[in-house]
């Protein structure tokens, strides 16, 4: 197996805890962005920023930020989820709902759930992590001829995925937070770190060094379920 593939299966979301006493090196950093500098996008428009933040008391500042779940998540959320093991190894598509609390996997209770939740800290998201790395775009442009700058989103994931992989590579966890581009949560980041009002929060990495083990199940489809050879319907290659 070439090391590029083993790096991709090896790739994960750490969602655990992160070690706050242990900071992510310069030099790693550094890689990261690289990684993020050639990733491909639209048109080479590169219409991303990175705003870095490793100051503890900005981070706390930030963790200090309240936020909440919205039922539409709890809802949609919901619609992705196995409840055993069995589940999640047939559809092959999903997560498991034993990651979530028990009142989230409970449609009955979710309009209720939803109304009762407190808001949240954003320390809660964070979880330990020493670093964040908030990227954002300019939502005044567009890649040429992409209907709802289709295009433009697609590269925002390429940028993802690039620092994602070598993140991987270097032994640093990372987690995507989709919780910082809420419209509440973003007015209050931007107010915060001066982020200008035209440009839009994408999604947050949350890096550092896991205080444990992931150990929640990651399933993929086979090539054979996704592959149409020649002709839609001929499955497999």
């Amino acid at each position: 197996m070439s090391d590029i593939l083993r790096i991709i299966q090896e790739r994960h979301s750490a969602r655990i805890p992160y070690d706050p006493k242990r900071q992510v090196s310069k030099e790693d950093l550094k890689q990261i962005l690289e990684a993020a500098r050639w990733a491909p996008t639209a048109h080479n428009m590169q219409n991303f920023d990175a705003v870095i933040i490793d100051d503890k008391a900005v981070l706390e500042k930030i963790g200090n930020i309240k936020s909440r779940i919205s039922e539409e998540f709890l809802r949609e959320n919901y619609e992705q989820l196995s409840m055993s093991k069995e589940e999640l190894l047939k559809k092959k598509t999903g997560i498991l709902g034993a990651m979530f609390p028990p009142e989230w996997v409970d449609p009955s209770k979710m309009a209720e759930v939803a109304k009762k939740t407190e808001l949240f800290p954003l320390t809660q998201s964070i979880r330990g992590s020493p670093t964040l790395i908030i990227i954002i775009y300019d939502q005044r442009k567009r890649a040429p001829a992409s209907k709802n700058d289709v295009l433009g989103f697609m590269s925002l994931g390429c940028l993802m995925e690039n620092m994602w992989l070598m993140a991987q590579s270097l032994g640093v966890g990372l987690q995507i937070l989709s919780s910082f581009s809420a419209p509440p949560v973003e007015t209050e980041l931007k107010k915060l770190l001066g982020i200008p009002e035209y440009m839009k929060i994408a999604y947050t990495c949350r890096l550092g060094y896991p205080t444990g083990a992931s150990k929640y199940l990651r399933i993929r489809r086979d090539i054979e379920d996704f592959t149409h050879l020649n002709q839609f319907g001929n499955k497999g290659i």
